[in-house]
């Protein structure tokens, strides 16, 4: 009860400062994360006591620019309405949102955990980033876009490739991305690989997912989510570029894009955890969207291979598990889905991670959002195609 009327409160207050000017607004310093909460996890953290809610960002030195909530007072209204709803935990628990609008950020929120300065995890999202460290290395001249149609197994020198099982040679990077590898697992052999990380690293972990497959074929390459298949795209990255992959990632995307404080898991071997191991703050998410609704370039330079996005985003797999939405499609780690607001089909591309983690890309509408939660069931994006995206039309 107490919650729910500080957060009232909170955006009675932003409401009056809204029209009595931007300087007051200036004036809102988002919460940091604390020398206690430094010492604790993420799970450990005590929530907001009040929610943060603000239509005109402060500016920090991060290279993102900032600019106040300009749409009509009725949709404004919407929107602050709706953080408030999520600072209430109405739709489960989230941590933050933003929103970023003709590549100005105008409004930033943190609830419960989330914190303006604390790298967020971003569970399956992580496979997104991944796939864009795929298009950097691409641009580079690591990889080029016939590489995605030869065989996957060409990209590693030290496989026993007399032990590898039928098909094996079938399988290409192209199939990986977009989880359609053909690769199949007993049981047994899944709760084998996650339970002995130290056995199934490097060039072991290749070996046993090519020798420990079901015999693959053209039937069988069909969509199936699964971590394997992010797991040997970072294998690829850290077979093609300079040094090891996780250099790369740290100097030709993260440092590139202005980005220093993340983590990404390492695995035993010291290979980035490609199926769910970076956390990102919310506004290094926001860049992330940024460049993406730039097609890929950064600083008026093309950043990312603008070939490989164009199919990274598009529609090539159907999602066949039951707790994604009809309407989703899949590209390489990215989704996409079209969406109808007022009798006009808008087009979304999305990172999409457990717990309600997102990059949302609008580029119709000209939108980027950031959103990050540890809720369960994650239902999160129709509320915000229904409570957001209207507000820009």
């Amino acid at each position: 009860m107490l919650k729910s009327y500080r957060a009232k409160m909170l955006t009675a207050l932003l409401l009056t400062i809204s029209i009595e000017g931007v300087t007051k607004e200036a004036e809102l310093k988002a919460p940091r994360v604390s020398p206690e909460e430094k010492a604790v996890s993420f799970w450990d953290m005590k929530p907001l006591e009040t929610a943060f809610i603000n239509p005109a960002p402060e500016t920090l030195k991060d290279n993102l620019t900032v600019a106040k909530l300009s749409i009509d007072d009725g949709n404004k209204t919407r929107i602050i309405e709706f953080a408030n709803e999520l600072a209430e935990n109405k739709y489960g628990k989230y941590d933050s949102l933003l929103i970023s609008h003709k590549g100005q950020l105008v409004f930033e929120s943190y609830f419960n955990n989330g914190r303006i300065d604390l790298p967020h995890f971003q569970f399956s999202a992580t496979k997104a980033y991944t796939s864009l460290i795929v298009a950097r290395a691409m641009q580079l001249g690591y990889l080029s876009m016939a590489d995605l149609h030869k065989p996957l197994v060409n990209f590693f020198d030290d496989l026993a490739t007399s032990k590898l099982a039928a098909g094996a040679e079938l399988v290409t990077l192209h199939n990986v991305l977009s989880m359609n590898s053909g690769l199949r697992f007993s049981d047994e052999d899944l709760k084998d690989f996650r339970e002995n990380r130290e056995k199934y690293s490097g060039t072991a972990q290749i070996q046993a997912f090519f020798e420990k497959t079901q015999p693959i074929n053209k039937q069988s390459q069909k969509y199936m989510y699964q971590a394997p298949d992010p797991i040997l795209v970072m294998h690829v990255i850290n077979a093609v570029v300079p040094g090891t992959a996780k250099e790369f990632i740290e100097k030709e995307f993260f440092n590139k894009m202005g980005i220093t404080n993340y983590k990404w898991k390492l695995d035993p071997k010291g290979i980035p955890v490609a199926e769910s191991g970076a956390d990102l703050t919310s506004r290094d998410m926001l860049k992330i969207g940024h460049m993406l609704a730039k097609k890929g370039n950064l600083n008026n330079q093309e950043f990312l291979s603008e070939a490989y996005l164009k199919t990274a985003f598009s529609a090539i797999a159907k999602p066949t598990e039951s707790w994604i939405p009809e309407s989703f499609n899949f590209g390489y780690f990215w989704y996409q889905s079209d969406i109808v607001l007022n009798n006009k089909n808008y087009n979304v591309n999305f990172a999409w991670g457990a717990g309600g983690n997102r990059i949302i890309i609008v580029n119709d509408l000209d939108l980027v959002i950031a959103i990050t939660g540890h809720d369960r069931e994650d239902v999160i994006f129709d509320q915000i195609t229904k409570q957001v995206l209207p507000a820009f039309l």
